[in-house]
């Protein structure tokens, strides 16, 4: 198989072939079909402090992807040769087992490759009419705005959701809260981004969070994360509301801990998700109505994608074809 490789911090990604994976007991072979590109796959090409965390170091890196099942290790059940499957980036069982995180991608070799070993609780079954493209941008993307939105948000048909940043996550929300039948309010300071707001369909659109004040949200989600957004939303929802964080544009914020008591409001953090939530996107993407911005590109553009997402390029998610 080939596969771009991460080595190091500062060293760019080279591509390479390996002996193909075996199947081994628990676990799959799919020839990945589509691999999502992450701003966190730019963090680590650049960050001395993500070598901590990509323990597998050299490997193929990518941790949003969807493919074919080609091989079935022992024991490996509800899954067989030739079923379609997008993959959940971090496996629950072999980070219990292991007493940490294992993921594709930093634990393993991940979906930059043509062919991907995968534990079979991170498998989740692609519907037909849901493309390799889709699959595996929700792999992370859909994964972590659904799980802040509807997990930790609790958002449901009636209410009124604020959603900060109409990026790659914040996109994936609006289009989920509306069809589930939420009156959603959109902030971005991005002429552009605001723009795709209103064509998802969101009841108001605004430049400022501070203007989310009027609309009475119950639930404001802040997917930019960048301490202003989070302390003007605390000021702006609603009385007895929530703040969901998932952005971290910034890593530290100061709140007005009287708003906070005054309205015995909450703020939460939310991070990331499990196979349910990708089944909930994939259901979502199933009715036809869901369609983010996707870009794809091919599989030997894969470092200059990551160049285009280093360099702010992007608009909604880019994802590589194979």
């Amino acid at each position: 198989m080939k596969g771009w490789l991460f080595t190091d911090t500062h060293i760019p990604l080279k591509l390479v072939e390996k002996p193909d994976p075996k199947a081994v007991p628990g676990q799959v072979v799919i020839d990945v079909k589509a691999a999502g590109l992450c701003h966190s796959d730019v963090a680590a090409l650049e960050d001395p402090g993500w070598i901590g965390i990509i323990t597998a170091h050299p490997m193929y890196m990518g941790h949003e992807c969807a493919g074919v099942i080609t091989e079935v290790g022992e024991g490996v059940t509800g899954f067989k040769v030739g079923d379609r499957v997008g993959v959940c980036p971090i496996s629950a069982e072999l980070s219990a087992s292991t007493g940490h995180s294992y993921a594709i991608g930093y634990q393993c070799d991940g979906g930059y490759a043509t062919k991907c070993l995968v534990p079979q609780d991170c498998l989740v079954h692609l519907p037909d009419n849901v493309s390799f493209m889709q699959g595996a941008a929700a792999t992370d993307a859909g994964m972590t705005s659904y799980h802040a939105l509807f997990v930790a948000g609790g958002a449901k048909a009636g209410m009124k959701v604020g959603i900060i940043g109409i990026g790659g996550l914040g996109q994936f929300a609006a289009g989920m809260a509306i069809i589930a039948g939420i009156e959603v309010y959109a902030v971005d300071i991005s002429p552009d981004a605001r723009a795709l707001a209103k064509e998802i369909g969101c009841k108001g659109v605004f430049e400022n969070v501070s203007d989310l004040a009027a609309c009475n949200c119950e639930v404001i989600v802040d997917y930019a994360g960048f301490g202003s957004t989070t302390s003007e939303a605390l000021e702006a929802v609603a009385p007895s509301g929530k703040v969901v964080v998932v952005g971290m544009g910034k890593l530290d914020c100061n709140i007005n801990t009287r708003s906070l008591i005054l309205k015995q409001a909450q703020i939460v953090g939310s991070c990331g998700g499990d196979t349910n939530d990708i089944k909930e996107v994939y259901n979502f993407f199933s009715t036809g109505k869901l369609n983010p911005q996707l870009a794809s590109i091919s599989f030997d553009e894969i470092p200059e994608g990551l160049e285009r997402l280093r360099r702010g390029e992007v608009k909604g998610r880019l994802v590589a074809l194979i």
